[in-house]
């Protein structure tokens, strides 16, 4: 089976949970599946920036991206945090392969055309699977960090969980997995929902009951089953040890988000 999972939040930051995630990733490897992991890196990010003495500006969940954030996007995600992520992997004796959504033309985006602009922040507008194939058959993984090239040359900031939804459409993936800082979907009762289906999704949008940085993951969710992915599940990292049982068991663990 093929796999695309995001990893986002506490799961990039904490080192203990990072490595968790990474041991979790590692075990579907071996159990023979297929694994690309998709990443953002947010919280890193705007550290980052605060350093620098720019303050981070979020409109519906999107970080407004000027030239200076842009390239300091590109420092952090890319670098730092992709590396960090190819490390813990490696460290658990698996190979991996850290690429920015640009390389080998993996990823190209256009610009996101918003009201107000958000800058340099994009959307997918055209993948190629060819470089994450070839990582897959020479037994290694490919780490992808959510940046993406323009065709106009310039480098885009995009919302890693719509990176990941495209990545899954373009591999044909059977699964993809969010692995996030939340417990799940919740509900107006503030439970989780431990199943959504699409239709359900614009009344809790309607309502406020989803909200911020879970209007472009839920969005991503249904981008990718429609586009033919089998499973979609927005899962806590804290319980990133069942990531390998998904397989073959169930899970009660986070929202398992349907067609219908």
């Amino acid at each position: 089976m093929k796999y695309v999972v995001k990893l986002g939040g506490a799961g990039l930051e904490n080192e203990k949970l990072r490595m968790d995630c990474a041991r979790a990733i590692v075990e579907l490897a071996k159990d023979g599946h297929q694994v690309a992991v998709v990443h953002g890196g947010g919280v890193q990010l705007t550290k980052t920036l605060a350093a620098l003495g720019k303050k981070s500006e979020f409109i519906h969940g999107l970080r407004v991206t000027d030239a200076e954030t842009r390239d300091a996007a590109l420092m952090v995600l890319a670098g730092r945090v992709n590396k960090s992520l190819v490390a813990a992997l490696g460290q658990l004796g698996q190979q991996a392969v850290g690429l920015a959504g640009g390389d080998g033309n993996v990823f190209r985006a256009r610009k996101k055309k918003t009201n107000p602009d958000l800058g340099f922040v994009g959307e997918i507008a055209a993948t190629d699977p060819t470089w994450l194939d070839a990582i897959w058959k020479m037994g290694a993984i490919p780490v992808i960090s959510s940046i993406a090239l323009g065709f106009d040359g310039e480098y885009y900031n995009v919302n890693a969980d719509e990176m990941a939804s495209a990545a899954a459409v373009a591999t044909r993936a059977d699964a993809l997995v969010f692995l996030t800082d939340v417990p799940g979907v919740k509900g107006a009762d503030g439970a989780v929902m431990r199943w959504l289906s699409l239709k359900e999704i614009p009344q809790l949008e309607k309502s406020q009951i989803i909200s911020g940085g879970m209007l472009p993951k839920l969005k991503a969710c249904k981008d990718a089953l429609l586009g033919g992915v089998k499973r979609v599940r927005i899962l806590p990292a804290e319980a990133a040890s069942v990531l390998p049982d998904l397989v073959h068991t169930r899970v009660n663990d986070g929202t398992e988000v349907m067609v219908a």
